[in-house]
């Protein structure tokens, strides 16, 4: 969110931008959109200053929106009638509820309309930008290496029996004894996880994963084992399980070739939104803003 002018102690103000007038509707629907992130940025902030901050945000920003809205609408490069139908038919699947008569339609069409003119303009003015250069990347992961963690991994499998209306809670147990029996026996994991099983396939391979990404009590008993070790039966919310781990990887500092394509997309984003908001800013340089109580 960009550091936008405050005006203490503003009440209902009527805001023209280049003779057209803001309808309040705009500003009060911005605020509800920027609310709930407001208060968690100002955890410590009075109810009063939240709101406060609110009105102006959600002010400056509607005003920004405006100022590209007109840009757009100055635009009279034709828009391709598929461009538009595609997506007008995208925000009709999007707000099934909306009205089918005519007027809406137009009125959607014509916003549909708008937004892509908006879009192709911010593509023009923030798209003119250079790919970051390999020392602006490296320089980057330099200042922001503990950002970028490889968490503990563990690459197991598993043979798991659920729980339902048509499994009880005996049988599944009783089932699962039998598999543990086959394993004691010999017989290879795999074998046993694709023949007894509810999720087949693969030889039970749930691949890598870090903690976070199971139920807890799966994780517990899964992080709990040494690489090559086949855990006991234990129960979670989805059924009994027997759990293989194959491998461990304990948390690592990622390199900088893992994570080259994510930080060169942050330093992307990073230039195309100063360069949106120079664009703004020389909107706001040549325009006639008035703010009226």
């Amino acid at each position: 969110m960009r550091a936008l002018a405050y005006y203490p102690n503003s009440g209902t103000v009527r805001i023209v931008v280049n003779g057209e007038e803001i309808d309040e509707e705009w500003i009060r629907r911005e605020a509800q959109h920027l609310r709930p992130h407001l208060v968690e940025a100002m955890p410590e902030a009075s109810a009063v200053a939240v709101e406060e901050r609110l009105r102006d945000w959600s002010r400056e920003n509607v005003i920004e929106l405006f100022l590209l809205r007109q840009a757009a609408v100055a635009d009279r490069e034709p828009l391709e009638t598929q461009t538009v139908e595609e997506a007008l038919a995208r925000q009709r699947a999007e707000s099934p509820g909306q009205s089918g008569c005519r007027s809406s339609v137009d009125v959607l069409r014509d916003e549909t309309s708008i937004q892509l003119r908006i879009n192709r303009l911010v593509s023009r003015h923030a798209g003119r930008i250079a790919l970051p250069r390999h020392k602006e990347i490296v320089e980057y992961y330099r200042k922001h290496r503990e950002e970028f963690q490889v968490p503990e991994l563990v690459h197991a499998s598993h043979i798991v029996k659920k729980v339902s209306e048509t499994c009880t809670e005996e049988e599944a147990l009783a089932a699962m004894r039998a598999a543990e029996a086959e394993l004691c026996a010999g017989v290879p994991f795999e074998d046993v996880a694709d023949r007894v099983s509810d999720c087949p396939g693969r030889g039970g391979d749930l691949g890598w994963f870090p903690r976070g990404e199971m139920v807890d009590q799966f994780d517990e008993v899964v992080f709990s084992l040494g690489a090559g070790s086949v855990s006991p039966i234990f129960l979670t919310a989805f059924g009994y399980h027997i759990v293989k781990v194959h491998a461990k990887t304990p948390p690592r500092a990622a390199a900088l070739e893992e994570v080259r394509d994510r930080i060169e997309q942050h330093l992307m984003a990073q230039k195309r939104q100063r360069a949106l908001e120079r664009f703004i800013d020389h909107l706001r340089a040549r325009a006639v803003i008035e703010m009226h109580p």
